[in-house]
Parts: C-alpha cells; sequence; structure tokens
C-alpha cells in the first residue's frame, strides 16, 4: 500500500514539475511578413509553419503571419528582418548576392535544370553551407529553399510572338530592383525596368511595362493574365524563396526550438513544393481558357547561349564574383 502511495504521490510531482515547466515557458512571438498573395503556395505555407510549430511547441512558439505587403513592400521587409525589427521573411539568391555575390548563381539564368536538380543542391550539404554563410554575413538565416516555380516570361499583346532573345529588344520587362534582378532581364534580351511587385498589375495595365516574368502558379494567383496575352515557356529560371530568420533571433531559441523550427518549415516546404509542381501540371489549360496564347517550343537553346555569353561578357560584374568549381560541380549535376 505504501509503496503504491509513493507512486503515485512520484507521478504526481513529476506531472506537476512538468506542467509548471510548460505553463511557466516564456512564450516566443515570431512575426512573418511577405509580399505574396494569399492563393500562393509558400503563403499557404507559412499558415502550415504556423500550425506545425504551434502544435509541436505546445504553442511555446506563437507566429503571427501578414501577407500581400501588409506590413512592409518586399524591399523593406527584408531591411527589417535584417535589423531585427521583423523575425522572418522570405529572401532569395538575388536579393543575397548585394551582400555575398556568389550566391547571385543561383538565381542566374539556366542554372538548373529542373526541380530536382534545384532542391538537391539548395536543401542539401552544399545549401547548408550557403545559409551559414548568408547568416554571418547578413545575419538573417535561411531556413531552406521551397520551390516557387519555373519562371516563364509573360508579355502584353503589342510585343508579339516571341521564340529567341533577339525578340526580346526593347522589351520592357519588370525585374525587382537587385543588381543580379536586373542582370537576369538583360540576360534574357530585354530592357530590365525595376518594379514592386505590388505595381506590376497596373503597371502591365498602363503600359509602364511590356511584361514580367514569374512562375505560372504566381502569374495566375496575382491575375496578371488579365492584362497580358502571351506566356513563353523559356523555363529559364527554376526559381525557389528561402523562409529566412533574423540570427539573432534564431540563437536565441536554443537547439531545442530550433529542431522545432526546421522541423515545422520542413512540412511546410512539403506542401508548397507538391502544390507548386502540381500546379504547373495543369495550369496551361486554365491561361488558354483565359484566351492567353502559350509559345510552347521557344528556342530555348538560343535564350540559354545568350544569357551565358551575357554573364561572361557584359554581365561580368555579376559573374565575377561567382564560385565557378561550385558552379561547374551542380551543372556535372545536372
Amino acid at each position: 500500500m505504501q509503496k503504491t502511495i509513493y507512486l503515485c504521490l512520484t507521478v504526481l510531482f513529476l506531472f506537476f514539475i512538468n506542467f509548471t515547466d510548460i505553463t511557466n515557458a516564456k512564450v516566443i512571438k515570431l512575426t512573418w511578413s511577405t509580399v505574396s498573395v494569399p492563393n500562393d503556395a509558400h503563403t499557404k505555407a507559412m499558415e502550415i509553419f504556423k500550425t506545425e510549430l504551434e502544435k509541436i511547441t505546445n504553442r511555446q512558439i506563437k507566429v503571427d503571419i501578414f501577407h500581400s505587403g501588409q506590413l512592409y513592400t518586399q524591399e523593406a521587409e527584408l531591411i527589417a528582418c535584417r535589423r531585427g525589427i521583423l523575425d522572418m521573411a522570405y529572401y532569395g539568391a538575388d536579393w543575397l548576392s548585394e551582400f555575398l555575390p556568389y550566391v547571385g548563381m543561383f538565381g542566374a539564368a539556366y542554372t538548373f535544370k529542373d526541380y530536382n536538380h534545384m532542391s538537391i543542391i539548395l536543401n542539401g550539404e552544399t545549401g547548408k553551407k550557403i545559409f551559414d554563410d548568408v547568416a554571418k554575413k547578413t545575419g538573417v538565416r535561411p531556413l531552406c529553399a521551397f520551390y516557387l516555380g519555373t519562371r516563364q516570361l509573360n508579355l502584353v499583346k503589342k510585343v508579339g510572338m516571341v521564340q529567341t532573345p533577339e525578340k526580346m529588344k526593347g522589351v520592357k520587362l519588370r525585374t525587382p530592383g537587385s543588381p543580379s534582378w536586373i542582370a537576369l532581364g538583360k540576360a534574357l534580351g530585354a530592357n530590365p525596368t525595376p518594379m514592386s511587385f505590388s505595381e506590376v498589375y497596373i503597371g502591365l495595365k498602363t503600359g509602364v511595362i511590356d511584361g514580367q516574368d514569374n512562375p505560372l502558379p504566381t502569374t495566375k494567383n496575382a491575375r496578371f493574365y488579365e492584362v497580358t496575352k502571351y506566356i513563353v515557356l523559356t523555363d529559364h529560371k527554376v526559381d525557389s524563396v528561402w523562409p529566412s530568420m533574423n540570427e539573432k533571433k534564431w540563437q536565441s531559441l536554443g537547439y531545442k526550438l530550433q529542431q522545432k523550427v526546421k522541423q515545422a518549415i520542413k512540412v511546410a516546404r512539403n506542401m508548397c513544393d507538391k502544390t507548386n509542381l502540381a500546379t504547373e501540371a495543369d495550369i496551361i489549360d486554365f491561361f488558354q481558357k483565359k484566351g492567353m496564347i502559350i509559345i510552347k517550343n521557344p528556342d530555348k537553346k538560343a535564350f540559354t547561349k545568350h544569357a551565358k555569353r551575357f554573364y561572361m561578357s557584359h554581365g561580368n560584374k555579376i559573374s565575377k564574383n561567382w564560385d565557378w568549381n561550385l558552379y561547374k560541380k551542380i551543372e556535372s549535376m545536372r
């Protein structure tokens, strides 16, 4: 009898200790901002991350999400995350190349062959090294690479049928404002025109720009098909976004909570990648029903040659600091 009472008291004591630890644990808030719209897979992935992380940490970590530029523009949220005013944001190779030039090669035209090629590199050992380098240099730590989709050209009616990079001469192609993004526009033969994402729809509608490039799911979700006529399947960039956290915030979590964050971000990545791959597989019919003309067989060899020629000549300010040994290694893994 005494043993039974002792055992019960021990169990109650342990329960009390654990309960006290849970209830006394300081609640940590993570604020995550994005300019992406609600229907984008990587916006929905933020909600998956929130649900999963709050569950596996017993709500010790609480995640607040703001989409559609509710808090910041794309440029401002990246600055805020570096300063620690914002906890999380989406970064990418093109933005980070301003601080770490070699990273720009992961955002260049035709670096990656397809989704599998990209994910093996960025979500493998190479990616871990890159993300460590980024954290040391910028104060922001990428957690992994979400598949955003494969970027295609999307052009207004007056541009006409584009089959080669020569046909892109003089075309005002919207790009974000970083040097690597501008270089991508030139690599495609266009006249890059920097513009915030939130301004692209009206820019296309009013003729300020002649085209934009994005993965097809983004083109659909942002309704760019309403103000354009052509989609050119150039497959010029297997694109990714890197959910990232302010490095001081990351270090403050400690090892156990960091592992929980990694676990939750992996669940979110799987959802994002699968969603975008599935959408890309059958989205062409949607655009055709909306009256768009799909150029399915542009001269991709010509686009590839033009891009590589640009990076090796006029674009050498961008490419001179690339890690060419690593680039060749990536090419060999195609």
